[in-house]
Order: C-alpha cells, then sequence, then structure tokens
C-alpha cells in the first residue's frame, strides 16, 4: 500500500479521517458511492471539501493510486468529484487509479480551489 507522504491525516482541528495507517488485515475496504443527501450536517460538507482541497492540492488533474486514502472518505466523492481512472477498475485494490473530475469538483465544493488557507 502506497503512502502519500505530505497528505494531511485528518482535516485541521476535527476528527475526520483522510489517510488510514495501515492497510487493514481483514481485507481491502472496498470504494463504493454513498449518496450525499441535502439534509447531511455542515461538518460533514466541510469534511468533504476538505478532502477535496487536499486531494487537488496533492495530485491537481493527474491520475492517483488510492494507497492510504481512507475508502470512506473516498466514497463520499466516488462516481462525481472522484472518479475510476483506469478500466476495469477494482474498488477493492490500494493499487486502484483514481482522477479527480475537475469540472464536477469545482461545481459541487467551489471553496475547494480558493486560494486562502484552509488548515
Amino acid at each position: 500500500m502506497l503512502k502519500h507522504r505530505g497528505f494531511p491525516g485528518r482535516l485541521p482541528g476535527t476528527d475526520f479521517q483522510f489517510t488510514i495507517r495501515r492497510a487493514n488485515p481483514k481485507g481491502v475496504t472496498p470504494i463504493t458511492r454513498r449518496e450525499r443527501y441535502r439534509d447531511r450536517r455542515a461538518p460533514d460538507r466541510r469534511a468533504d471539501e476538505g478532502f477535496l482541497r487536499a486531494l487537488w492540492e496533492h495530485f491537481g488533474d493527474q491520475p492517483f493510486e488510492r494507497g492510504n486514502l481512507d475508502a470512506g472518505r473516498l466514497s463520499w466523492l466516488f462516481g462525481r468529484e472522484v472518479l475510476p481512472a483506469e478500466d476495469p477498475f477494482d474498488p477493492e485494490s490500494y493499487d486502484a487509479l483514481l482522477v479527480i473530475d475537475e469540472e464536477a469538483a469545482r461545481a459541487s465544493f467551489p471553496g475547494a480551489f480558493e486560494e486562502e488557507d484552509w488548515a
């Protein structure tokens, strides 16, 4: 499992996790598309935006390996702002390649692309 050095482990000032420390010995947690309803709590929406911002700052528009990125946090963005970058895509692989759909990401989370400091 690739560890993304320099990637934030969590949203600053919160317990919202962005990365995992080690591979799951019981098997890889699959990435699945989670439905985001309009009534989601504001802290959850901020965590999604913060995670997307960290992804954009770290990888930009280039494909990236899932590695130690948290499957739960990825699942909130998967299928909309974060897409598979390979076909066939294995949602249960730490080596799976993903890419940010910049157009969808900017529409959903415009604050993630602003220049101001978020830490």
